[in-house]
């Protein structure tokens, strides 16, 4: 099954921060009587560099050595990148790195340590054709209610949609939002363990170049995802990164990247998992390139001992040895209750009546040991807390979390090394797909030569169309290139607005949105319009809603 289901580009605003890389003693290389184009080379390089000040300048040298209007575009969305480069150096991560292991970009997704048989090689019945070289798999667990996947539109461009499971079919798939999409790829979909909080990566949205990882969080209000931010360096960066992912005991984060890395291959990251992390300002270029460079040997966090500040005596020792005892109630606790999910997914499907029976015994004793655990656990974080407390009254600050980190470290961390297991891949995907309903009789083309709409009336009821241009004067058909139908409607100050095609739903008229874009309108937008006259998006969410519950007669 083919899907063909198209994007919006959203230009995310960059953020200045008014402050400039130091520069490096390193020379910037001018050819003298150069080309643009291998000017704009040069920025790239410095781009790739980190050197985002210097690249900017080469860039502009770029454009003031051509004329040509396509290649001062390529250059124009150069600069963006190194000026977004330069505003990300203002909030800098240092995450604790445990690992760092290097794979073929075929199958690296099958080194995270997430559940097994849970990716789908792609092509699949989700992404029938399997044409990008990191999106390699499509992740599908067992027992999975829903699916969030990236698949390329009728233009190639990937996609990230959503399908849940309505027990005998599996939904149509749709977009989740115009934020989360743009004119290039979103690829490699993540949600966090409590599935709040969806990563993805992009070569599209607000970036420095190749792919970078950015995180939207669940908006419960209004029902859908959030405006995608993001996660800065180290975590992305002028290469390409991508995949992140958190494990399911919620300790560690990962993610890959092909920076420094052959043709072919990528390296995977390996984090401990930081649900607040610090992020500062970072201007000197050696300093921002050394931590985007994400050695484990390095201490990102700070280059001290996790024991600064505090007395090596038998407190400390007694400190430590209650920071172990909780670590170790805590496993123990995440054991006990993955055990009772999983003996629980068993008997979803076993056959067996003995087997289901030791399974409910076995259910039954460790929904017992639940209580008793977090019995000692509290108690436990009790005595901590006393310890805490002791010190800061002897004037003695600590950061907890830190130290339960540099603890970890020791057991997990590069000197132990980190256990990169394969899994196995999931063989296919045998699940079935409503078809789509057709709910409007106008279509939409791209055409050799554009078309106005015979008349401007548009239908009784909720509509969508996409606002391509105003102008002080009638439009003519070459300005159209090639949308067809294109409506006319005239402003109160005389001004001719043109809108293109008529929707029924937002996912319809959405998945349209980057043809148009492509089509030459980069500017172009959503309008909704209910009865011929324009209504603000919320209103029409709410009305296509209703108008669906009124259709189908239940909730």
């Amino acid at each position: 099954m083919k899907l063909y289901w198209s994007v919006f580009l959203a230009a995310v605003p960059a953020l200045m921060y008014g402050q400039e890389p130091e520069e490096t003693s390193d020379e910037i290389s001018r050819p003298s009587g150069g080309e643009a184009m291998a000017l704009m080379e040069q920025g790239d390089s410095l781009r790739m560099e980190y050197r985002f000040a210097e690249s900017v300048e080469m860039y502009e040298a770029a454009l003031a050595a051509t004329g040509d209007s396509l290649e001062r575009l390529e250059i124009d969305a150069r600069i963006l990148l190194s000026e977004n480069g330069l505003s990300m150096t203002g909030f800098v991560g240092t995450p604790s790195i445990v690992a760092r292991h290097r794979f073929s970009v075929r199958d690296f997704y099958l080194f995270y340590p997430l559940e097994d048989n849970s990716w789908v090689p792609v092509p699949n019945l989700l992404d029938t054709l399997g044409t990008n070289p990191f999106s390699r798999a499509t992740y599908v667990p067992e027992g999975a209610r829903e699916i969030y996947f990236s698949a390329p539109d009728a233009t190639g461009a990937m996609n990230i949609y959503y399908t849940e499971d309505r027990d005998t079919v599996w939904s149509l798939p749709v977009l989740l939002n115009e934020g989360l999409v743009s004119s290039s790829d979103e690829i490699c979909p993540m949600l966090s363990g409590d599935g709040k909080t969806l990563y993805f990566a992009s070569s599209g949205l607000y970036g420095v170049g190749g792919y970078d990882i950015y995180m939207s969080s669940w908006d419960d209000s209004k029902g859908e995802w959030g405006t995608p931010v993001n996660m800065g360096f180290p975590y992305s960066s002028p290469y390409n990164d991508f995949l992140y992912a958190e494990t399911p005991d919620g300790r560690y984060t990962l993610f890959a990247s092909d920076r420094d890395c052959p043709p072919d291959s990528v390296d995977v990251y390996v984090l401990d998992y930081d649900n607040m992390p610090v992020r500062k300002p970072v201007t000197d270029v050696r300093r921002l390139k050394e931590i985007c460079s994400m050695n484990p040997e390095d201490n990102l966090a700070g280059g001290t001992s996790s024991s600064d500040g505090i007395p090596e005596n038998v407190d400390t020792r007694r400190y430590m040895a209650q920071v172990d005892e909780v670590k170790a109630l805590k496993d123990s606790l995440y054991r006990c209750m993955s055990s009772i999910d999983a003996d629980r997914s068993r008997i979803a499907i076993s056959e067996d009546e003995d087997e289901h029976t030791e399974l409910a015994s076995r259910i039954s004793a460790n929904e017992l040991l639940i209580p008793q655990i977090q019995a000692s656990l509290d108690s436990a974080l009790a005595v901590l807390q006393k310890i805490e407390m002791e010190f800061l009254f002897n004037g003695v600050v600590l950061d907890p979390d830190r130290i339960i980190a540099e603890a970890d470290r020791e057991v997990v961390g590069a000197s132990s090394g980190f256990a990169f297991a394969r899994m196995s891949p999931r063989e296919n995907l045998d699940i079935d797909i409503e078809e789509p309903e057709k709910e409007f009789d106008y279509s939409f083309m791209v055409l050799p030569e554009g078309r106005f709409a015979e008349n401007n009336v548009l239908p009784d009821g909720l509509v969508y169309q996409i606002q391509i241009f105003t102008l002080s004067r009638k439009a003519r058909t070459a300005e159209l290139n090639g949308l067809s139908p294109v409506f006319e409607s005239v402003t109160p100050t005389g001004k001719y607005t043109y809108r293109v095609g008529v929707f029924r739903t937002y996912n319809d008229v959405l998945s349209r949105l980057n043809d148009v874009k492509k089509a030459g309108f980069r500017t172009a937008y959503v309008v909704p319009l209910n009865d011929g006259e324009v209504i603000k998006m919320a209103e029409a969410k709410a009305l296509e809603a209703k108008n669906k519950v009124g259709n189908t007669g239940s909730k």
